[in-house]
């Protein structure tokens, strides 16, 4: 089985995106709305993370 290009590269776009929502909240007068513009983000790609994984995988229907 390969992974989706577009699987991989949301995952890791994700995880960045969590990481440096992490950041941001341990530094010292956090920015409350660059927090809000990350966790709006992350809610968008992990969307698209869940349409890409209940879709249906596309096969080529050989013989038919």
């Amino acid at each position: 089985m390969t992974l989706n290009p577009n699987l991989y590269r949301l995952t890791v776009l994700h995880r960045q995106l969590d990481e440096a929502e992490r950041r941001e909240v341990r530094r010292r007068g956090a920015d409350p709305f660059r927090l809000l513009r990350l966790k709006t983000l992350k809610l968008a790609v992990k969307k698209r993370l869940a349409a890409l994984t209940a879709r249906p995988a596309l096969r080529p229907a050989f013989g038919h």
